[in-house]
């Protein structure tokens, strides 16, 4: 079985089609959280995400976007959070809305005889707290899990604490280590691999070039989507 493994998103939709288009094939597709917000399409990532994911918990920036809720973001990209936000609100339909609403914070299913458990941003299903890799296995102690699938740092990573393995993919569309590639991951029986693919960054950057959003919010996102950095 092959399990196709996303997270954060954030309505890059060249950065999710290069990772589609690479991976062609798949059994299982599974989404940690965070369709929307600071990219510049957020109805054909959400779309997409609706016809093809198998499991998909709600990330913050979903939830934000769904009930009108502070997302409690890292500080620096908070204004360009509520910028898009509001953008987004006018780009997305109802039902695109509702789904990000009924999404849960926390699956948990069983394929092959291995228990998955995902979440966004800790085991338990929480949205908000930034977990670094160095704490992940105080989290999981006493978790009766195989694998735990997590997103929300936009840091690729995976490590075994015993029976369980926890995976961060990294984030699809706003990598927070270098710009230019969507990070992801592949889970094959029972083999992790962490993926990078490269993606028309110019398209993206042209798309938010073009959008009705203050410039300084447009320089900030297009600096972190070439260079994974501010500035």
């Amino acid at each position: 079985m092959k399990m196709l493994v996303l997270s954060d998103v954030h309505s890059n939709w060249p950065a999710l089609e290069a990772v589609a288009r690479t991976e062609a094939t798949w059994d299982e597709l599974v989404f940690c959280g965070d369709a929307v917000d600071y990219g510049p399409h957020p109805a054909e990532c959400v779309r997409w995400l609706r016809a093809t994911a198998t499991h998909a918990v709600r990330g913050n920036h979903d939830n934000a976007l769904a009930f009108d809720q502070d997302c409690r973001c890292m500080g620096p990209y908070r204004p360009y959070s509520l910028a898009t936000r509001a953008w987004h609100r006018t780009l997305l339909a109802a039902d695109d809305i509702e789904y990000l609403r009924h999404l849960f914070a926390l699956d948990v299913f069983e394929r092959g005889g291995r228990h998955f458990r995902v979440a966004h941003a800790t085991p338990c299903g929480g949205l908000f707290e930034y977990v670094p890799q160095d704490r992940w296995g105080e989290l999981v102690a006493g978790v009766e899990a195989d694998f735990i699938l997590l997103g929300h740092t936009h840091v690729q990573g995976t490590r075994a604490f015993g029976r369980v393995t926890v995976v961060n993919p990294g984030s699809v569309g706003l990598a927070r280590d270098r710009g230019g590639e969507a990070c992801y991951a592949v889970i094959e029986d029972g083999r992790v691999d962490l993926r990078r693919v490269p993606y028309d960054v110019d398209r993206t950057v042209a798309d938010l070039r073009a959008a009705p959003l203050p410039a300084d919010v447009i320089d900030g996102l297009v600096s972190v989507v070439t260079t994974g950095r501010f500035g």
